[in-house]
């Protein structure tokens, strides 16, 4: 598999290890517009613990075709390395960067907080293995380190270029504060900016987006594999990302493609990793009927066992079983309350050209704090 490489494979003493004075200019244009960025914004309010916020949209016409509460500032945590992959592609596309590039591990990248490849200081990693790091376990300091990199050593510059980026692509909810999505009470976005990142990335890097749908890959003689259970359990499913810190909740932001018709739906702040599964997949079925998609059986079905469940302090078992061969998949609990390779990129109207904060691209092709995270440790794994 192509993107499935090891990193024994990968011969880094040939690897560019100085910035190129591409990147130096490129971060210097998006450093420069993003001056002032960090302070433009006040303290993050109270999350919304036990409200869900969800939204589905039509990746080519951006039609919402459902929404619950999309418009309420909630903390991204893992989500936040969508734009710190949209950054990356940008950097790929200006030629700033390449995918064989080394990336530096700094003793700040280091240290992150798990999810993480566990990256020692001094060393390095490419900038795939960075990329398929952050789609596949979602590491925190591979996130670090990449950020690090494009935004010239600095991690906050890179946040502040992150939220320039952001805004510009009319997510005017939504303020970065690192590269990671670990705890920062300032790091906010909503479920609607985030449904306008997941198309901006389709529709502007088709030519990067399939890296979305890796399974697994090797590196240092370890298989990591993806933790996106969408990929399995729903059809049509080939991306994006989850999210997981104790403050935020359960995460998610999916796209699926039936028919030639792509949906990007968002769920933030479910309670369990069953019921955000359950919601997405809920919210992309009336989608998809919305849009005029004949219905499919679902590859894998949700059900309440009906004998043999135990109920235990209000919570009822709920069975994976495969509709097809009834095999039992994964049993996960819910509370009761509760309970009720490579992809066809959407074209672009028109044509599409994607403006790049500090650099000059080539259009789309239509065709295709601190503080705050050591009280979390081990808090951001999905």
């Amino acid at each position: 598999m192509r993107h499935a490489r090891t990193a024994e494979n990968n011969k880094l003493p040939k690897l560019k290890r100085k910035k190129t004075p591409s990147l130096r200019k490129w971060v210097g244009l998006l450093a420069g517009l993003a001056i002032g960025t960090t302070a433009t914004y006040g303290k993050a309010h109270a999350q919304y613990a036990g409200q869900l916020s969800s939204i589905v949209v039509d990746a080519r016409t951006g039609a919402v075709l459902s929404q619950d509460d999309p418009d309420l500032r909630r903390y991204p945590a893992s989500l936040t390395k969508l734009m710190t992959l949209y950054m990356t592609f940008n950097a790929l596309r200006a030629g700033a960067i390449s995918l064989d590039q080394a990336v530096p591990v700094s003793i700040h990248a280091s240290t992150m907080e798990p999810s993480k490849l566990g990256l020692v200081p001094g060393s390095h990693l490419t900038v795939e293995q960075a990329i398929l790091a952050l789609v596949t376990k979602s590491a925190n300091d591979a996130a670090c380190a990449l950020g690090e990199l494009i935004g010239g050593g600095s991690e906050p510059q890179f946040a502040a270029m992150m939220t320039q980026q952001a805004h510009y692509l009319g997510m005017s909810n939504t303020t970065f504060r690192n590269a990671s999505g670990l705890p920062d009470p300032d790091q906010m976005t909503t479920a609607r900016d985030l449904s306008t990142l997941g198309r901006r990335l389709i529709s502007d890097f088709p030519e990067y987006y399939h890296y979305f749908s890796t399974p697994y890959f090797s590196f240092h003689r370890r298989v990591i594999p993806n933790h996106n259970p969408m990929l399995k359990v729903y059809a049509g499913a080939d991306g994006m990302k989850t999210g997981y810190t104790q403050e935020a909740g359960r995460n998610l932001v999916t796209s699926a493609i039936r028919d030639n018709v792509r949906l990007v739906g968002v769920v933030m702040g479910a309670s369990s990793n069953t019921q955000r599964s359950l919601v997405m997949a809920d919210q992309l079925d009336r989608g998809f009927d919305a849009e005029g998609v004949a219905p499919v059986t679902r590859p894998l079905m949700l059900a309440r066992a009906q004998i043999g469940t135990r109920t235990t302090r209000g919570h009822h078992a709920l069975v994976m079983a495969a509709s097809a061969h009834r095999r039992v998949v994964e049993v996960a609990s819910a509370p009761a309350a509760r309970r009720g390779r490579h992809v066809l990129a959407m074209p672009v109207s028109g044509g599409h050209h994607v403006r790049l904060i500090g650099a000059k691209v080539r259009p789309a092709t239509a065709t295709s704090s601190k503080s705050a995270a050591k009280h979390h440790t081990a808090h951001n794994h999905t």
